[in-house]
């Protein structure tokens, strides 16, 4: 994984002048359901997105019609000194959003050499859930080498990185002018968007070790989201190999709140861990009691194993995630 370079960096390289028509989405259908983008930026260059008082990523907010959020001073990507940006909204929303906020870049990064930044190759680095990179890949990277044909932007991915706990995002790092960046993500964008799984981990929190994203919280500009539900006392859900979300009540009177998760008895391995240290660490980072069923000791009429997650909410939340995180390591791996 890169970590001694910036998250958006200017190249020697230069070719052509921007154009200044307006990125626009295959898709016009005005009903898109919102889907979302995450990627780096320096800690230095994060101000400048922020703007005094929030001024500027409320100003990108109004203009694109996107939700931006950044994750804070201290909180980074693991292995760099970058913070998080992650956009939400409709795929043109996003476009919109993105444009905007790497213009700026491209204009603090040049504003003391007072250079021409139209046409510069720089590296943009999204961060992607691994489950979702053979999406991009395609079968014998044919999706991802007709991505880069069409933009002219050069497209890589990085390996997973298990040197960080609970890491289960890769890096796709995009190279290219401005205009050429646009147009390898909007295309990323559209075949993420087919990814019904890429879709669900909108609203899961960052788990990396160190670092807690409850939600993204980061700083809150523009409007406020919808508060996260609490989670029902006592509950139980599914996540088989399809991460389905049904619940049922949990009848067990119980005067600590709990959420009881079915997993795949094919993925609970990767979620126990060998003797027993995936969930031991969960158990740790989170907060929360884990519980998982014996063998044989499964919800009726499935093979899901019952892993009961008991505590308070906040710490529920975490370790269900992080949970999730590891069914879906489990069934990429399964798929290879």
């Amino acid at each position: 994984m890169e970590t001694n370079e910036s998250s958006y960096v200017p190249s020697p390289d230069v070719h052509g002048k921007r154009s200044t028509a307006p990125v626009k989405s295959l898709s016009s259908d005005p009903t898109e359901k919102p889907t979302y983008i995450r990627f780096l930026v320096s800690n230095p260059l994060a101000g400048a997105v922020i703007g005094k008082g929030g001024s500027t990523i409320n100003d990108f907010q109004s203009q694109s019609g996107a939700r931006i959020q950044l994750s804070r001073s201290h909180e980074f990507f693991p292995g760099t000194t970058d913070r998080i940006i992650m956009i939400s909204g409709t795929i043109d929303e996003i476009l919109r959003a993105v444009d905007l906020v790497i213009d700026k870049l491209l204009t603090e990064l040049h504003a003391e050499d007072q250079a021409d930044d139209v046409g510069t190759k720089t590296k943009l680095r999204l961060i992607v859930p691994n489950s979702s990179c053979g999406s991009i890949i395609g079968k014998a990277g044919a999706t991802i080498k007709s991505f880069m044909d069409d933009s002219q932007a050069v497209i890589k991915i990085s390996r997973l990185d298990h040197s960080y706990y609970g890491l289960n995002d890769r890096l796709v790092t995009l190279t290219g002018t401005l205009d050429e960046q646009m147009r390898a993500l909007e295309l990323i964008l559209l075949k993420l968007s087919e990814d019904t799984l890429y879709s669900q981990t909108m609203t899961v929190p960052y788990t990396y070790a160190g670092v807690f994203f409850s939600g993204f919280h980061g700083m809150p500009y523009g409007a406020v989201p919808p508060p996260v539900p609490a989670v029902p006392h006592n509950t139980a859900a599914h996540y088989g190999p399809n991460m389905g979300g049904r619940k049922f009540q949990n009848n067990k009177d119980d005067r600590t709140n709990s959420l009881t998760i079915g997993v795949a008895d094919e993925h609970i391995g990767f979620v126990v861990g060998r003797g027993g240290r995936n969930i031991m660490e969960i158990s740790q980072i989170s907060g929360a009691r884990i519980k998982v069923s014996d063998r044989g000791d499964f919800f009726s009429g499935t093979s899901e194993r019952k892993v009961t997650i008991s505590g308070p909410q906040r710490s529920i939340r975490t370790a269900e995630s992080m949970i999730m995180q590891k069914v879906a390591y489990a069934s990429d791996r399964l798929m290879d």
